[in-house]
Order: C-alpha cells, then structure tokens, then sequence
C-alpha cells in the first residue's frame, strides 16, 4: 500500500496540537510519518511536538503554503496529507485516503469538516461548508465542474498523490489564504477531486470569535469575490488570525 504523508502547519498552535498528535497515533494504519512545519511558533507548538516524537521542520519563512510546501518536500510517502492542528482525522482516516486515491481517475480529496466547539457543534456553518465545496466551481468555473473540480479547504483534510502535487506546482507560496482552492484548480488537470463521506472534526475557534452570522457572511464574501477574480492578497483584510 502508498505511504501517507502528514503535513501539519504551525503557529503558536499550542493549545491544540497536542490534541490533534495524540489522535493520530489512534490511526490505524497508521500514517508513514507525520512533520509538523513550524512557521515561527512563541509558544510550546515545537516542544509538544518534539514530545510527541513527530519529525519537525523549521520554516524558511512563515504562511501555510511555504510551510506546507517545505513539508511536501520533505515527504517519502506516496500520498500527502495537510491537516490543520486543529482538526481531527477519524482512526481508520489513513485507510479512507488510501481506498479513495485507488481510482486512478481521483486526483485528490477531502472530508466532510464539521466544526465544533468545548460544548458546540456548528450545524449551519457545517453545511454550508459541504455545500460550497459543489456550489462554488459550479457557479464560478462550471465548466471544471463538469470536468471534476471540488473546491476543497484546509479544514477538510485535503490530500493527494505526491506526484499530482508536484506536477501541478504545488501550493502557490505567494498567497497568504484560499491556497487549498488554488491547488484545486490545479490538480484537476490530473483528475477529479472528491469530497469524501466521512467527518472529521475542526475547532470552531474562528466562528467563536466572530459570530455565526458574521463567519457565514464573511466566508461567502471572500468566497464571491475570490470567484470574481479578486486577489487574495486583498482578501486577508478580511479573515484575521485568530490563534
């Protein structure tokens, strides 16, 4: 069977990777290895990571898509995986990767995020999250649509063959949010893109911070002016770090 690569990419993400570290070593199969890319963490993200006995890595510089990509890099296994600190793989999620990328026609995939708090579980964030991975290439690229492209987000786990994300340039260091999307758009030129049918679980932790009407707002403006070809360097005004 493929190998299967996990990405992690920190910044000060103490308070949850732990968490996060020690759900994977319920993985069964479980991951060939795991790296945490650090982005230049203040807090105790690397020495819980150290602790856990996953391999790390000390950025050149500091965004998801240099960190992940440095992580890519790194990687021997056939398969990569970028999960988000603060989300949750289900035990057998190693095994749901490497059924889904069987079919040679799949080029990559993601779950199905549901975002949950201490005492929460955010139901109407959580749909529309699984709605927009179809509705947003529909209305705005549905002619990629139609060839296969999902648009797929950090939160979902998204994963891919190592070959495929080379090929395709891998994530675009350039952009400092909406790289998950960008390397969609990419990779479907190596196939289809799928969002899986199973959970995994994310912190709520943004729409904590803003609110469940602001989040939906804000995240279906930045998703409309993305498709309207706005940069995403303008739409990171919008979407603060919460950490």
């Amino acid at each position: 069977m493929p190998g299967v690569s996990i990405i992690i990419p920190t910044l000060n993400e103490g308070s949850c990777l732990e968490r996060t570290l020690r759900n994977l070593r319920l993985l069964e199969p479980p991951a060939q290895e795991v790296f945490v890319v650090d982005g230049g963490s203040k807090d105790q993200t690397i020495t819980i990571a150290q602790q856990a006995g996953v391999k790390v890595i000390h950025s050149q510089g500091r965004g998801r898509s240099l960190q992940m990509n440095q992580g890519a890099a790194a990687a021997t296994g056939e398969i990569l995986c970028f999960l988000h600190a603060d989300t949750l793989l289900p035990d057998d999620g190693i095994a749901v990767i490497e059924q889904t990328l069987k079919d040679q026609s799949i080029a990559g995939g993601g779950f199905i995020s549901l975002m949950v708090g201490e005492q929460t579980t955010r139901w109407g964030i959580s749909l529309h999250n699984y709605l927009k991975t179809y509705y947003a290439p529909l209305v705005f690229r549905p002619h990629l649509f139609f060839r296969g492209l999902r648009l797929l987000f950090g939160d979902q786990v998204m994963f891919c063959r190592r070959a495929d994300f080379w090929t395709c340039g891998g994530f675009d260091s350039e952009l400092p949010i909406l790289e998950e999307a960008d390397l969609c758009l990419k990779l479907v030129r190596c196939g289809r893109l799928c969002q899986v049918n199973r959970v995994v679980q994310s912190s709520d932790r943004r729409v904590a911070r803003w609110g469940s009407l602001q989040a939906t707002a804000i995240y279906v403006y930045i998703g409309f002016l993305w498709g309207f070809g706005v940069s995403a360097a303008y739409l990171k005004q919008f979407y603060e770090d919460v950490r």
